[in-house]
């Protein structure tokens, strides 16, 4: 079994497809000055975290088996092309969730306590407790979590844990297990962005969701509520984030991710002060890193020694034949 990794992992991962038998590794310590492309010739499975996957990279990977991304998105890869191939696409639904949902709670925090602009005060030199603060306590706030996958259901227990009150709504999940989880279920999504004081959006990014974030959604949510997401910078129209900022509609926003990555050219938005960007790293803290390149690399060795763990394959018709 010959695997390729296309981008420097934790070396956790490296060393367990190292260790594993009858496996040949090329990775980024000891790629040689061949293309991607013609590395990829003798390549059974393949490990990705930013390399684009698509029809002109497979072009000589007639071998390939099975692609797995480093993380859970998988906006990089067509989908189609490796399906075309019967070429299995794999993601690591487990290692990074945990991070990506204290990520989402530290957004929630930070805006609620506007805690960039007050840091960025004391820095020069102003001191002030207001008499009337702007700021507010997440308990006993409302919030909408969008989409309850893996991500979804530990920002709800957090949200939980802060005494928030907490709906739900995911059209794939039954009423009856949100409810069960000691949520409010919310069939129509409209009715809770009406509702909520906090909206956290955790869904895929697809062509039924992208840009689904747009002016409609927006002003259908609580005057002086706040957005997060920390899922895909596609979901959201980003000129109508802005204009939902700026007329006060919407009190405040915290992203984690953006539309165009990495940005090219500075955001106008980015001027606002109620308004917090991270750089796409809410799952890269050092334990989700660490288990993303440990999942990769298990994921592949089992595939290519024919233990699939379904759950983490995306394109699963592709299995059929196996």
């Amino acid at each position: 079994m010959h695997i390729v990794v296309a981008d420097p992992i934790h070396q956790d991962g490296i060393d367990r497809l190292l260790a594993a038998p009858g496996v040949t590794l090329d990775y980024p310590g000891n790629a040689t000055n061949m293309t991607l492309e013609e590395r990829l010739r003798d390549a059974d499975g393949l490990i990705v975290r930013g390399t684009k996957v698509d029809d002109a990279l497979l072009v000589n990977a007639e071998r390939l088996r099975v692609v797995c991304r480093h993380g859970v998105g998988y906006d990089l890869v067509d989908v189609p092309a490796l399906t075309r191939r019967g070429v299995a696409l794999m993601i690591t639904p487990e290692a990074n969730a945990a991070s990506v949902a204290e990520h989402t709670l530290m957004l929630m925090l930070s805006l609620a306590r506007r805690v960039v602009p007050v840091s960025t005060a004391v820095r020069e030199g102003v001191w002030r407790v207001q008499g009337q603060s702007s700021t507010f306590e997440l308990g006993g706030r409302s919030v909408l979590v969008i989409g309850f996958g893996r991500i979804g259901t530990r920002v709800a227990r957090l949200c939980s844990a802060f005494g928030m009150k907490v709906m739900v709504h995911d059209p794939y999940i039954p009423a009856g297990t949100i409810r069960g989880s000691g949520y409010e279920a919310i069939e129509h999504r409209d009715a809770g962005l009406a509702k909520a004081d906090l909206v956290t959006v955790h869904i895929p990014a697809n062509e039924l969701t992208r840009g689904s974030v747009n002016a409609d959604f927006l002003s259908r949510m609580k005057k002086g509520a706040v957005l997060i997401n920390a899922a895909r910078g596609t979901l959201v129209d980003e000129a109508a984030l802005e204009a939902a900022l700026r007329s006060g509609h919407l009190a405040a926003a915290g992203l984690d991710v953006l539309k165009v990555e990495p940005m090219v050219e500075p955001l106008s938005m980015l001027a606002l002060d109620n308004l917090i960007v991270t750089p796409h790293v809410a799952a890269s803290t050092a334990e989700g890193l660490r288990r993303m390149a440990w999942d990769s690399a298990g994921n592949v060795i089992d595939f290519l020694a024919g233990k699939v763990d379904r759950d983490a394959v995306v394109n699963v018709e592709v299995l059929a034949g196996r």
